[in-house]
């Protein structure tokens, strides 16, 4: 009952709370976070899951007038057994932004975390073990191969979630098709941030900066294309590339490292492959484009965070989800031009500008072909606020009230209510 579940997730938030550093150091080691990320991003799962509980109490149907002879409404019900696979890039966030909406609406769940990072979800698995009923929540490692694809292929699991790649969501979603299950699908991303000619330049930079570089660039949402108006690029430019040269890269167990290591010799191998592909186009680098060097860097997966100019959106580093910090800066001086670059990408999960004026930010946001964009800011996600793409980047809506509807049935009852004359 809706009570219950509330209670459930309220406890276990705060058994996440009580346990905050040890999930926060599990977080950093298993996928490199700097520990001041990893904490947040732990004390942010714990307001998802809150979130979720103020939820448990909302799921209601809705009563239909048609006539003095009948009654119909509606239920909303849950599916059953739900298979969740959370990806490595933010593993315990998803395990939140998966779970709350699940159980607060009364599904089992068999949830798969990344074989790269799985430690969080497996100590959470000691929590569950404690606070939910058996059965009801079931974390099960592995690779794809061996667990995902059993997953989403499994005849008793009613609906499907998953955060990762296109690529990967493609065979997840074919999977689910075989038994018309629904899937939640929240895939890659090449966002677009357009510098407008009238933008606080400071504003601008460390709206893309500050999450470009967060994470090491392994941000789905990350603003990996930047479109600078050609009054302002040379401003831009200068400021961006200072504040490039203040990320500290380095261990993340030790105070002051902002980016870590990247989450694998796979990631790594990629992320470097196309910096050698944006020089082979033709981009300028600007700033990184290789290795840090030093006895510090020689266990781990190091990149530099790195900017390429004298761009074009035709390059496959403008079009290709690089997953590391790899930033794109192209010039322009057309609108009409700039947004049909803007929306030449085959994702459309995020976007961003920056502006002072009101209107033309309404109308730009209007013109982007992106589930989420953000004026003056980027990738606020507090709980509540839908988050999803449009075209190859995703179906559905995470994070938000919506997402419920996403883990329940809608069930019609029509009862006839006519009597015969006393």
């Amino acid at each position: 009952m809706p009570p219950e579940r509330q209670d459930v997730l309220r406890e276990l938030a705060e058994r996440v709370r009580a346990n905050n550093d040890e999930f926060t150091l599990l977080e950093s080691l298993d996928s490199g976070k700097p520990l001041d990320v990893a904490q947040g991003e732990i004390e942010r799962a714990i307001s998802y899951f809150e979130y979720y509980a103020g939820l448990c109490r909302s799921i209601e149907g809705k009563q239909f007038p048609y006539d003095a002879d009948a009654l119909i409404y509606t239920r909303r019900e849950p599916y059953g057994v739900v298979g969740q696979i959370i990806p490595w890039n933010f593993p315990f966030v998803m395990v939140s932004y998966k779970l709350g909406p699940a159980l607060a609406t009364g599904n089992t769940v068999v949830l798969k975390p990344a074989e790269q990072t799985p430690l969080t979800a497996l100590r959470f698995a000691r929590e569950l073990q404690e606070v939910v009923p058996d059965g009801v929540v079931n974390v099960v490692s592995g690779f794809g191969e061996e667990a995902g694809d059993p997953l989403t292929s499994h005849q008793e699991v009613r609906k499907v979630a998953f955060t990762g790649s296109t690529e990967v969501g493609h065979q997840i979603m074919r999977n689910a098709a075989n038994r018309t299950a629904p899937v939640t699908l929240e895939l890659g991303g090449k966002s677009p941030f357009i510098v407008f000619p009238d933008a606080d330049i400071d504003v601008a930079v460390e709206s893309v900066a500050g999450v470009m570089y967060y994470n090491t660039g392994q941000s789905c949402d990350a603003p990996s294309r930047v479109f600078v108006h050609e009054d302002v690029r040379e401003e831009f430019m200068d400021a961006f590339l200072e504040r490039t040269q203040e990320e500290v890269v380095g261990d993340p167990l030790v105070e002051g490292t902002t980016m870590g290591p990247l989450v694998s010799e796979a990631q790594y191998e990629k992320v470097t492959g196309y910096l050698d592909i944006g020089r082979e186009e033709g981009a300028t680098v600007a700033a990184g484009g290789g290795v840090p060097e030093g006895d510090t860097y020689g266990n781990g997966w190091y990149v530099e965070p790195t900017v390429f100019s004298e761009a074009s959106n035709d390059m496959r580093v403008a079009q290709d989800e690089i997953f590391g910090p790899v930033e794109t800066v192209i010039t322009w001086s057309d609108y009409d031009e700039m947004i049909r670059q803007a929306n030449d990408t085959e994702y459309g999960l995020a976007a961003g500008m920056a502006t002072e004026n009101a209107s033309l930010a309404h109308e730009t946001a209007a013109e982007l072909e992106a589930g989420n964009v953000w004026v003056n800011k980027y990738a606020t996600l507090p709980p509540g606020v839908p988050f999803g793409g449009y075209k190859q980047s995703g179906i559905g809506r995470e994070h938000t009230r919506e997402t419920l509807l996403a883990y329940t049935r809608c069930k019609t009852v029509d009862i006839a209510t006519d009597r015969s004359p006393m």
